[in-house]
Order: C-alpha cells, then sequence, then structure tokens
C-alpha cells in the first residue's frame, strides 16, 4: 500500500489574487514586469490541489521562509466566482 500512495503526484499550487489582462499588454510584458491581483495583503489564498480548490489559507512571512496556513475547506463555487 505505502509504494502505491508513494506513486501519486500531487501538484499543490497557492492562488494568491486574479486579474484580466488583455492579450496585447500580457505579449509586451518583459522581465520583471508587475501584473496587479485583486486581492489585498491579508486576504486568504486558495490552495488548488491538481488545479481542484481543497482549501483556503493565510500567507505567513517569517525570516527568510514564506508559508501558507491552511484555514479551512475550500467552497468550489466561490473560487469559481472568483470569491
Amino acid at each position: 500500500m505505502r509504494n502505491q500512495v508513494d506513486a501519486v503526484n500531487v501538484e499543490i499550487s497557492v492562488v494568491l489574487g486574479r486579474s484580466v489582462v488583455p492579450m496585447n499588454q500580457l505579449l509586451r510584458m518583459g522581465r520583471g514586469a508587475v501584473i496587479t491581483l485583486d486581492a489585498g495583503a491579508n486576504d486568504e489564498v486558495w490552495i488548488l490541489a491538481n488545479n481542484h480548490p481543497v482549501a483556503r489559507g493565510e500567507i505567513q512571512i517569517s525570516a527568510d521562509k514564506i508559508t501558507v496556513a491552511v484555514t479551512g475547506p475550500a467552497d468550489v463555487y466561490d473560487f469559481i466566482a472568483g470569491n
């Protein structure tokens, strides 16, 4: 059983915010370009497993590490609606 679990790959992503950028503007962006997100510094983030929302969390910064603390379950409908 342990080998089967070890063989499963799960990609974890954290969504800090969203933005709508026209394609022509996106194509003109170069290295170091900044995209403004619709999120504030203290807003919760979405935690995705294989692009599926599984939890909400908050960013924590201490010394030289950035971590994400899970604060609760995700609501798929809120994620789709952009809440």
